[in-house]
């Protein structure tokens, strides 16, 4: 099972997980993402690309379950404005083996925050500003590159 997905809905992470409860999995690793309200962040308003955005995380999906020996992935992803608290990416995998899973898992999050088409604006009260990328998101998604 390979379930990609952006979308302006919360996300329901129950839900999410029980789609990776299939046969012969033993081990579901997962990954959420929150809003922060750091330095006074009211609002995070996320803007993609659609269809390319989708594209970009069902390669990043293909990709993971082509190194490890996966038996499902999901990707969901919101996109719109949230607050602080707020669910913005889900990313779960499941394995027969724990290995895997987690390093899938840790894969996909580091790879999608610098593979996939997503542009971000903090509010913090009158003030809007968009976020570059951060040398930090380049350096996670290298390591899994070299290897």
């Amino acid at each position: 099972m390979m379930a990609v997905r952006v979308q302006a809905e919360p996300i329901d992470t129950a839900a999410a997980l029980a789609g990776l409860e299939a046969p012969g999995a033993g081990a579901v690793a997962s990954f959420t993402g929150l809003v922060r309200g750091d330095d006074g962040v009211s609002v995070l308003e996320l803007e993609h690309y659609p269809g390319a955005t989708e594209a970009a995380l069902e390669a990043l999906a293909v990709e993971a379950r082509a190194r490890w020996s996966l038996i499902a992935v999901e990707i969901i992803h919101r996109v719109g404005p949230m607050v602080p608290g707020d669910r913005v990416v889900f990313v779960g995998t499941a394995a027969a083996h724990r290995g895997a899973a987690l390093d899938a898992c840790a894969f996909l999050i580091d790879r999608l925050k610098t593979d996939a088409p997503f542009w971000k604006r903090e509010l913090r009260g009158s003030d809007a500003r968009w976020v570059e990328a951060r040398a930090s998101d380049d350096a996670a998604a290298d390591r899994w590159r070299a290897g």
